[in-house]
């Protein structure tokens, strides 16, 4: 697994040796960065259930000026400071990279209440009934700034049913994984 692109590209990333985390692969990210294209230079960043940190990192490689990565789990969090350091020694790295160890849907609730907005927000939850919850949460959308996208993986046979507030503008699938693109809607 490596940085795709960017200042940091072919940046080796590791990933912990446990069925726990499993890192979107190379490429997913780069399909993913594809379509994303212009839109990550500049944009502030959101990595939810981060794990190895490789959708935030290849973001900040690619001109993110700041990533927020929000991951619980010890294993995982040991590997994302691990790759972070990787990536911090490349020159010209710019990005402010900001870890919380936290259990994701609590932290979002206090994003949205501290009033902060991402351009980008990427996730990639366990997958199951998790993206599902992740996409009914009632702050998530909130945190999308106007114009902004969230970058949601799952596996192919999750069938998600994304509530009103949010609307689906891009898919496909690759592999196993299942990727959307969604807004939010804001005429809710």
């Amino acid at each position: 697994m490596r940085i795709i692109a960017g200042i940091a590209k072919g940046t080796s990333l590791v990933a912990p040796r446990n069925r726990d985390v499993r890192p979107t692969s190379d490429r997913v990210r780069e399909a993913i960065f594809s379509s994303l294209g212009d839109r990550v230079i500049g944009s502030d960043a959101l990595d939810l259930f981060a794990g190895t940190g490789a959708l935030g990192l290849e973001a900040a490689s690619r001109g993110a000026q700041t990533v927020l990565f929000l991951e619980h789990s010890q294993p995982a969090l040991t590997t994302l400071y691990t790759n972070i350091a990787a990536f911090k020694r490349h020159p010209g790295t710019p990005t402010v990279l900001t870890v919380r160890a936290v259990d994701v849907f609590s932290e979002l609730a206090q994003l949205s209440r501290d009033g902060c907005a991402f351009s980008l927000m990427f996730a990639d939850p366990p997958y199951g009934h998790i993206a599902q919850q992740l996409l009914d949460e009632p702050t998530l959308p909130s945190l999308l700034a106007g114009g902004g996208c969230l970058v949601l993986e799952s596996a192919k046979r999750d069938v998600l049913v994304p509530p009103p507030s949010w609307q689906v503008f891009r898919e496909a699938i690759y592999g196993d994984t299942h990727v959307s693109f969604l807004s939010a809607n804001r005429a809710q």
